[in-house]
């Protein structure tokens, strides 16, 4: 009934009987079928019942809504006047055909002919489609390496697509990097948890930047602790120690400059830990693979940056001795005698600069023997801050 004439629609018996001029009305809604590629009345959204009702009982009048560049003119204008609410204004079949000719240009087309075309532009339409979805595809697939090779080495990555197994790898020697925020605990009480978030986030986007510009690669992060090393998954020489004492001094000098969005008075200090040795490295889990070094230079270099002091880098006399290898210029003041827990007591240094290195370093606060190396003073928090802190820890003193 899709198809049928409006006045035939209101007359059931003349419905069954039927007419020229109604069958002249059933071609045009079968021409905008045609045009949109699509079912009758598709455009309106309503249900076929409603639409049949509304043909038969206008007004408004209810027709197919074709706009005037999906078809030659010609076409539309002649499908319009198929479906004339008027019988006697609708063109006899003879009229069509001669119509229909005139816009064919008088060439003579067969129905045969007429398929291959359509099959022809159907082709040429999907080649188009698939050549533009194939174009996206790649995109994402970028977009996918890219985020992989963040997350992990670029070979490994590679490996674990291709689904073969990664080996675990020896590392003769590696340089590891260990940093966290001094008195992060406090900072994180006195703030909100959405607070926090946005600190690390600036801090460690600031970090990563950083660290392009030098052969290392960022292990992870967890919390406040900051871990690069190099020398590992692409080894190159003795080169490890100097990469990453290079990175350290870019680090600290740019931490002396940065502000908290929510606390600009409160001073960010970071320590920084150094060793070198050799180590193990390896792709853990499968839901959520990660790229872990393992060994006795992964905890030595833990011990560094916990026993260190803020603004300050500390270095293992296993780096130092690799750093004056190099003969690059670097600055090294002897500590003296730290306690590292689980290896006794050694000699330790600072790295305190490089010849030719003009950017500013902050002053360490802490330089006198015993002085506490852990949280954030009392007259260093604003008084709003101080009184969240002490509603979250009462009878507590803050060092």
């Amino acid at each position: 009934r899709l198809w049928t004439a409006p006045e035939l629609l209101r007359d059931a018996a003349l419905e069954r009987r039927g007419s020229f001029r109604g069958d002249v009305y059933g071609i045009g809604i079968i021409m905008q079928e045609v045009i949109c590629r699509s079912a009758p009345y598709c455009m309106l959204g309503l249900p076929p019942e409603e639409i049949i009702e509304k043909v038969a009982r206008p007004p408004p009048l209810c027709r197919p809504a074709v706009s005037a560049d999906q078809a030659p003119l010609e076409c539309i204008h002649l499908m319009k006047q198929c479906w004339s609410e008027q019988p006697d204004r609708r063109p006899n079949i003879d009229q069509i055909f001669d119509q229909f000719k005139s816009i064919n240009k008088g060439r003579k087309t067969n129905i045969i002919d007429s398929m291959l075309r359509m099959l022809e532009q159907y082709s040429s339409n999907l080649e188009d489609l698939i050549r533009e979805r194939t174009e996206e595809l790649e995109i994402e697939k970028q977009k996918t390496d890219k985020l992989l090779t963040q997350m992990l080495p670029p070979s490994v990555a590679e490996a674990l697509k291709m689904g073969t197994p990664v080996e675990p790898e020896y590392f003769e020697e590696v340089t590891l990097y260990f940093s966290d925020i001094v008195g992060f605990t406090t900072i994180s009480a006195m703030s909100e948890p959405i607070e926090v978030v946005d600190l690390l986030n600036d801090l460690y986007t600031l970090f990563d930047a950083i660290i392009g510009a030098h052969d290392v690669y960022k292990v992870e992060t967890i919390g406040d602790a900051y871990m690069v090393a190099s020398g590992l998954p692409k080894r190159n020489g003795n080169r490890h120690a100097g990469e990453i004492a290079n990175m350290s001094l870019d680090i600290l000098s740019s931490v002396g400059t940065f502000k908290m969005r929510h606390m600009p008075e409160v001073p960010v200090r970071i320590r920084i830990g150094l060793h070198s040795g050799p180590c193990v490295a390896g792709v853990v889990g499968l839901t959520m693979p990660r790229y872990c070094l393992f060994g006795d230079t992964v905890n030595t270099a833990s011990r560094m940056e916990s026993t260190g002091l803020p603004y300050r880098i500390h270095v293992n006399a296993r780096t130092v001795a690799i750093l004056r290898a190099l003969q690059e210029g670097f600055k090294l003041d002897i500590r003296g005698k730290t306690e590292l827990k689980g290896k006794g007591v050694e000699d330790t240094y600072w790295l305190v600069g490089r010849e030719g290195f003009t950017k500013p370093i902050p002053t360490p606060p802490d330089l006198l023997p015993g002085a506490s190396n852990h949280g954030i003073s009392l007259d260093e928090i604003p008084a709003e801050r101080r009184r969240k802190l002490e509603k979250a820890r009462p009878g507590q003193v803050l060092k």
